[in-house]
């Protein structure tokens, strides 16, 4: 990752965008052949697994390099940029959508 909260925000958007992407495109496929009772419940658990180790690099790795190499404030400040940064791009698309939905 890099030292650029942005960068490591729109990487995050990016992977929960295609995860949606790829889960709207299996749930168009309908498939009666085999019963996905037991192996649902194992796919979503093994992708919010995945997710959090994947939200956990993309948010901490490169704060705590900073933070292990002595650089504490600095590392503090690229965590809380990019969570709030990360947390401009939902409400801003929720913001959009309310419009759009509204008027």
């Amino acid at each position: 990752m890099t030292k650029n909260p942005f960068y490591n925000a729109f990487a995050a958007i990016t992977y929960i965008v295609t995860i949606v992407l790829a889960i709207n495109s299996v749930s168009d496929f309908e498939t009666n052949e085999y019963p996905l009772s037991l192996i649902t419940p194992i796919l979503f658990l093994s992708l919010f697994t995945l997710s959090a180790a994947v939200m956990g690099y993309l948010f901490c790795y490169q704060p705590l390099r900073l933070y292990l190499d002595g650089k504490k404030e600095k590392a503090v400040k690229l965590f809380l940029q990019t969570v709030g940064i990360f947390a401009l791009i939902p409400f801003t698309i929720f913001l959009i959508y309310f419009i759009t939905y509204i008027f």
